[in-house]
């Protein structure tokens, strides 16, 4: 297994499932509803759904950069969108998207050539294998946002 396949791997285990630390993003998203994601649970925080939202945004960002487009700014409108509507049709399409992006991020990340992983990322100052394990970190991060903002309901 190339060190490419093994950070796909760690990839896969923090957004499906089977991962060390404890519950999976998709197993934190589990049994929420589009009215709970939706929901501002603790004022001047984002609610559960934007959060899905951004964390999809940068999984695709980061897929699009090891495809090798340059993307050096992204605009807030991009980092932290707004949800399209807030019916349970919605709330299933943004966890279809979530599933689509983490896998296609995963795939795209097992292909990537292992030689290529301390290559700055082009219009950066980081190595492609930091990028790599900080959307790990940055989706776990939110996992644990999301787990505490489905108790506070």
């Amino acid at each position: 297994m190339t060190e490419s396949q093994r950070i796909a791997d760690q990839l896969r285990r923090a957004h499906r499932g089977k991962a060390w630390h404890g519950p999976a993003l998709e197993e934190v998203l589990a049994g929420v509803s589009g009215s709970l994601a939706a929901r501002r649970s603790i004022p001047g925080t984002h609610t559960i759904w934007e959060i899905v939202l951004h964390v999809t945004q940068w999984e695709n960002i980061v897929r699009r950069r090891l495809a090798g487009e340059r993307l050096v700014n992204v605009p807030p409108e991009v980092d932290w969108p707004e949800p399209d509507g807030t019916s349970p049709a919605a709330w299933r399409k943004t966890l279809l998207e979530l599933r689509r992006s983490g896998t296609a991020l995963s795939k795209a990340v097992a292909r990537f050539p292992a030689r290529r992983l301390d290559d700055t990322v082009p219009g950066k100052r980081h190595s492609y294998y930091n990028m790599l394990h900080g959307v790990i970190q940055h989706g776990l991060y939110h996992s644990g946002q999301i787990a505490l903002l489905k108790k506070a309901r």
